[in-house]
């Protein structure tokens, strides 16, 4: 629960030693370069990393277009491989002498674009055969040459087509015809094929075709329509057999997966130290770096300095008062699941206290006040589990979500117990915690929903936990008494609010709780303005302390911020409720009448079912969403609010970005 302390490494070396140190340095996967300050006699170092980034984008783009042929082929044929998945893991020693890969992969590459492009060029080809066969079809009939049908010394003859919807009134317009004919050879449903013969003297005929979509054969006279089509659709089953081919001679390059995938990551560690070049200075014969590193990690990196290069000048030194070093959290597995929501937010600055693991708790604890059910919580924990673990292999934000949900899943399984529901069916005679819908507690007379207040009250706690939170900062930073003023007199502010609260509650029966809690509350108070403007001069210390006891009415607005979490709880519980009472027990919502499942009729039974699965899945879905956003906004606003100040930048080693592999033996 705490963010690593960082060091700082300044080294000078020889320029030649460059390589071979950023190489050492990357093993170590433990420092991260920074800008080199402006020193006297030296200039930011100059290197053209375009023509390799061209390299590597070329490289992961047949990459790319291999595994989406690979992962079609994989489906179309139902093959189930983990060939194309990333995260694999690769020996350091492997991972560096990936430059020995550059002749396979290159030749990889040039067989992928090849295949593709003749692959584009057929396709093309094969679309042209294919319209052409459309327009041939309704020829095939013809056996004779199509240049049989040729005009004569006193008569024109035309082979065509017309539309269908033409035919009745080309019809009757040849009949009004003395010296021309009309032959239909075939019909589809949209067009017919015909043969029309007129004398060279029948003025107007021309005009009756064109005006009713005539269009001439425009096949080669030579051959026959029935040659035509069959000639075209040979053509198009030779085209596709060449493209089935091609298929094949793509998918056995599937071997040449993991080598690009090594190859590419080598070569974006190799752009990488290039573009470096940026951050660091030099000489006509040295180099000099500047980077962060984890304090516990300065042996390590001397190790490797030590071991690479001899002519090497460097030292470790405390970052500066006005330097921000990068964060590096230090938490356990649990708590790096919640390490995405305050990044989402901002990571911390490495000068502040970490508030993850303590955030984690009231997260989760939210999470599962809002879902609250027995059996979403167990649904939570198994998918969530499921997915973590399949995806564990890895980094993303799908592991560390499923996380989330998995561990919320557990608070919303023990909530559930308290709230009595299991998929909104009360299982047990009594709960332990009233009901949310129909319990109420008087509130200083006020009849206010009893699950409301409680959510109150985890509010305070929540603020509470804040202040002290703000106190254990100030306390790190040596400053004590603005962590007992602006830290532990707040915190102490809530317990007294909290408890007043629980005094006024005429059902708790603790009245006593109301005076001391008031009394908590207006002596802290009164502290608090008194010393809000220790720092200031005497105009300054009235406005502060006004603002102090200013400060009360959003101090309330916050808490009723919590109601928020009886809100979403409410929704979702209703809605479980209802989707419950018609498919098992119209008895839990007070209605008459027979559950789905327990009817006895087959359909009903189905309806049920398609019920429950349905609508408790989209109930699930909607209130994860919901609680995943409210319940993040209580920790950014609520929470953090009181003492967060953020703007950290994520500690990122040198070589530590890489798509697709995981390089094993990292110090």
């Amino acid at each position: 629960m705490a963010v690593a302390e960082m060091s700082k490494l300044n080294l000078v070396a020889m320029s030649y030693d460059r390589d071979r140190l950023l190489n050492a340095l990357q093993k170590t996967g433990a420092v991260e370069v920074k800008t080199h300050y402006e020193a006297e006699n030296t200039v930011i170092l100059q290197d053209d990393g375009e023509s390799l980034r061209e390299y590597l984008n070329g490289v992961e783009n047949a990459l790319s277009l291999l595994c989406a042929e690979v992962d079609a082929y994989n489906k179309d044929n139902k093959v189930k491989s983990d060939e194309l998945k990333d995260g694999f893991a690769v020996s350091y020693t492997q991972f560096m002498g990936a430059g020995e890969l550059k002749e396979q992969c290159d030749k990889a590459v040039e067989e992928v674009n090849a295949l593709l492009d003749k692959r584009r060029e057929l396709t093309a080809e094969q679309a042209k055969l294919k319209r052409k066969a459309e327009t041939a079809e309704i020829y095939s009939c013809v056996k004779d040459k199509l240049g049989y049908f040729a005009n004569t010394a006193h008569a024109k003859v035309k082979l065509g087509v017309i539309p269908f919807t033409e035919l009745d009134n080309l019809t009757k317009a040849v009949e009004e015809c003395e010296l021309a004919s009309l032959t239909i050879l075939d019909t589809t449903a949209e067009s017919a094929l015909i043969i029309f013969a007129y004398h060279k003297s029948e003025a107007g005929a021309e005009e009756i075709l064109s005006s009713r979509g005539f269009v001439s054969c425009p096949f080669e006279a030579d051959k026959s329509g029935e040659e035509i089509y069959a000639e075209t659709r040979n053509a198009i089953d030779d085209l596709t057999a060449k493209l089935a081919d091609i298929s094949e001679r793509l998918y056995a390059l599937r071997v040449n997966v993991k080598p690009l995938k090594i190859y590419s990551d080598y070569l974006s560690f190799e752009l990488e130290k290039i573009t470096l070049s940026e951050k660091m200075r030099g000489t006509a014969k040295t180099f000099l770096l500047e980077a962060y590193l984890p304090k516990e990690a300065e042996e390590v990196v001397k190790s490797a300095i030590d071991e690479t290069a001899s002519a090497t000048y460097y030292e470790f030194s405390e970052p500066a008062d006005d330097e921000i070093p990068p964060t590096l959290y230090k938490n356990n597995a649990v708590v790096k699941n919640f390490e995405t929501i305050t990044n989402m937010y901002s990571p911390v600055n490495s000068k502040e206290f970490d508030p993850n693991a303590v955030m984690a708790f009231f997260y989760s604890l939210f999470l599962g006040f809002i879902m609250a059910d027995v059996g979403y919580g167990l649904l939570m924990l198994l998918g969530g589990g499921a997915i973590y673990l399949k995806t564990r292999a890895s980094d993303s934000g799908l592991k560390r979500l499923a996380g989330v949900f998995a561990i919320g899943g557990i608070f919303a399984l023990m909530w559930g117990l308290l709230f009595n529901s299991v998929f909104g069916i009360p299982v047990f005679a009594s709960s332990i915690i009233p009901d949310p819908q129909k319990s109420r507690w008087s509130l200083m007379g006020i009849q206010v929903p009893s699950v409301l207040i409680i959510s109150m009250e985890l509010g305070i706690v929540h603020l509470m936990t804040g202040y002290i939170c703000k106190a254990i900062q100030c306390m790190r930073r040596g400053y004590f008494w603005d962590g007992i003023l602006d830290g532990l007199v707040w915190a102490v502010f809530s317990i007294g609010m909290g408890l007043a609260i629980v005094g006024f509650v005429d059902e708790a029966n603790i009245s006593i709780l109301g005076p001391v809690g008031g009394i908590m509350a207006g002596v802290s108070l009164l502290v608090a303005m008194l010393t809000a403007g220790r720092k200031e001069k005497l105009i300054g210390k009235f406005t502060k302390g006004f603002g102090a006891a200013y400060g009360i009415i959003n101090y309330v607005s916050d808490i009723l911020s919590y109601a928020r979490l009886y809100g979403l709880m409410l929704s979702g519980a209703v809605i479980a409720q209802i989707i419950s009472a018609y498919a098992v027990d119209p008895s839990i919502m007070n209605l008459d009448g027979v559950g789905f499942l327990v009817s006895g009729n087959p359909m009903l039974i189905i309806l049920g079912v398609v019920l429950l699965v349905v609508g408790h899945g989209f109930n699930l879905a909607i209130g994860l969403l919901g609680a995943y956003i409210h319940d993040a906004r209580l920790q950014y606003v609520e929470f953090y609010g009181r003492f967060f100040e953020g703007e950290g930048e994520l500690f990122t080693p040198l070589g530590s970005n890489r798509k697709y592999i995981k390089v094993q033996n990292n110090l």
